[in-house]
């Protein structure tokens, strides 16, 4: 991986921030992009391997002119793209029938769009390089989580969409990774939105047990590195995607059970 040119959405914090310096240690040339440039400046600042070349690019993956300009900048910079990450996304946490339509939206136009529009400006320079693309969706992805449905419709799509780029291009050299972390330690949910579009502010899961962000940047690295196909991360992701075959109708009641025991949740 070293000298390929990477991008990372979602860049200031979490899995992304996790990934700008994963990439940028193993001497990846890192783009990183988020809506906060003061963020990206302080990250700049901060990355201090030898020999280290990023850019960083402010960008609201919701906003399709954003997008283009992301792909724009990165190849007037280095004139190629080896790997896109598609890692913006937010969450939610409220039922369907107290939601504001205006968050389904919101969380369609970030998780999903955002992908699609990054995706469709990257994807030339992608396929000339024999490159790979990667989305970082969820277990949300491969079953519905209660009082996450735009989080989990948007997940849906977004695994749908990437699975139909990979087959469109089987004969085209392009590595399409899937990335699926299950719960991680990470900002997402402490600014999940609630019913009316604000964010919670705290957390209503255990996040000192969860996966830690870099744990999912080395296995994202690597999955890149070995052009998997696919990384189901934690034992809970794995067994979640193997009950949903099996047994979803049990599954329905596990998730129902678990997530009604989180602190103030929306259904009992």
């Amino acid at each position: 991986m070293k000298d390929k040119i990477v991008i990372i959405t979602g860049a200031s914090s979490g899995i992304g921030l996790a990934c700008v310096k994963e990439f940028s240690e193993r001497g990846s040339k890192v783009v990183f992009a988020s809506r906060s440039i003061e963020k990206l400046k302080k990250i700049e600042g901060e990355i201090s391997c030898d020999g280290c070349d990023v850019l960083a690019v402010q960008t609201d993956v919701s906003k399709q002119e954003d997008c283009k300009n992301l792909i724009n900048k990165t190849v007037e910079k280095f004139g190629r793209i080896d790997v896109l990450i598609n890692n913006a996304g937010i969450s939610m946490r409220a039922t369907f029938k107290d939601t504001d339509i205006k968050v389904i939206r919101q969380l369609m136009e970030v998780n999903f769009f955002g992908a699609v529009y990054c995706t469709k400006y990257a994807l030339p320079y992608l396929l000339e390089s024999k490159g790979s693309l990667v989305g970082v969706t969820s277990i949300a992805g491969y079953h519905g989580l209660p009082g996450r449905s735009g989080y989990s419709a948007s997940k849906f799509a977004l695994h749908g969409f990437l699975e139909t780029i990979r087959i469109e291009n089987l004969k085209n050299g392009l590595h399409v990774l899937i990335a699926a972390p299950g719960f991680t330690a990470s900002n997402i949910r402490k600014n999940a939105l609630t019913a009316n579009g604000l964010p919670q502010g705290e957390s209503p899961r255990e996040e000192k047990r969860m996966m830690t962000s870099e744990k999912v940047a080395k296995a994202i690295y690597k999955g890149v590195k070995y052009r998997k196909r696919n990384i189901i991360l934690t034992i809970t992701g794995m067994m979640t995607v193997l009950a949903q075959r099996i047994f979803p109708h049990l599954l329905d009641r596990v998730f129902y059970i678990m997530l009604s025991k989180e602190p103030n949740s929306p259904f009992k």
